[in-house]
């Protein structure tokens, strides 16, 4: 039966430092906007007695304190849920209140395999000095990560990957496996868990995000994936994602995405099972799992509601 990794990233938004918002501003609307963030997620998550792994950016904590990164990662482990890395390198060389004028560079794949070993072992630090345990999975901002990247985590003790997502390869996505690969596969030393993709169009793929897929089409791949006893389904969203992207109002779209999805894997927890990377499940590798394939009918539907996301709950005040 598929291993189902239900991937949260968690991280302070760029956007809001950059536009000049004071550390509170900051939080409530990347960590806990408009009420349906991390609190009520995690929330969401133990009503359906469901698994979800947090990817946490610690990075932050460069400009804000560890104070900031610590708030977030107590409710997660407090909750029972596995707290794993995330890390968007712009944050080194931050500095508050200057309208994100000092940064880094945005993408880990812009470093050398040296430069990228150093940046996850700070992130590592960063994120064991706010409580988490020591993180067995790790996934790069924007997806940003190559096969150095990969050797850099196995050289770190880091077990697993979820960084490629073939919707963003070949660039910022950039580990060198076909865009259609969503079976685990080793590789460079670690498991790399690629996030599910869609077949979009022929040839072209959709990511498995809140954000990203209908009802629908949320159903149809995991469907899909138990009819072909696909190795793993892993989805993705962000603590942010289910509010506007100002963070002020809720996108009711999304919303009811996280709610139904949510819904249906209670339903089936004996045939799709979310876990944790930290019960370091032996999952099947080199799998020959295929994406969904495309339907027209279901992306023309996925179209329309997109865009009243878009148009009208994206607008909310």
């Amino acid at each position: 039966m598929p291993a189902v990794f239900l991937t949260i990233d968690t991280e302070f938004r760029w956007g809001h430092h950059a536009a000049g918002l004071a550390l509170p501003a900051i939080g409530a609307r990347s960590i806990e906007p408009a009420g349906v963030g991390l609190a009520w997620q995690l929330d969401v998550l133990a009503r359906h007695q469901l698994k979800a792994c947090f990817f946490v950016d610690p990075m932050p904590a460069l400009v804000y304190g560890a104070d900031a990164i610590a708030a977030v990662v107590a409710p997660i482990l407090a909750a029972g849920q596995e707290v794993q890395l995330h890390l968007h390198p712009n944050w080194v060389g931050a500095c508050a209140g200057d309208g994100g004028a000092r940064h880094g560079r945005f993408e880990l794949i812009d470093h050398s395999q040296g430069a990228q070993g150093a940046l996850l072992a700070k992130a590592i630090a960063l994120l064991t000095a706010a409580g988490a345990p020591a993180p067995v999975a790790f996934r790069a901002g924007s997806y940003a990560a190559n096969d150095d990247t990969l050797s850099a985590l196995a050289m770190l003790g880091i077990r697993y990957d979820s960084s490629h997502n073939g919707a963003h390869a070949p660039w910022p996505s950039a580990i060198g496996l076909p865009p259609s690969r969503i079976a685990p596969v080793a590789r460079r030393g670690v498991v790399e868990v690629p996030v599910t993709v869609i077949e979009d169009r022929p040839g072209r793929y959709r990511n498995f995000q809140i954000c990203a897929l209908s009802i629908a089409e949320m159903r149809a791949a995991l469907d899909h994936a138990v009819a072909h006893d696909h190795a793993a389904v892993t989805i993705v969203s962000h603590s942010f994602e289910l509010a506007n992207r100002a963070g002020t109002a809720p996108n009711r779209v999304h919303v009811r995405r996280f709610e139904a999805l949510c819904a249906m894997l209670a339903a089936r927890a004996d045939a799709l099972p979310t876990r944790h990377f930290s019960e370091r499940p032996c999952l099947p590798l080199d799998c020959a799992d295929r994406p969904l394939p495309h339907s027209a009918v279901r992306r023309h539907w996925r179209q329309v509601e997109q865009a009243w996301s878009t148009l009208v709950a994206e607008r909310a005040a």
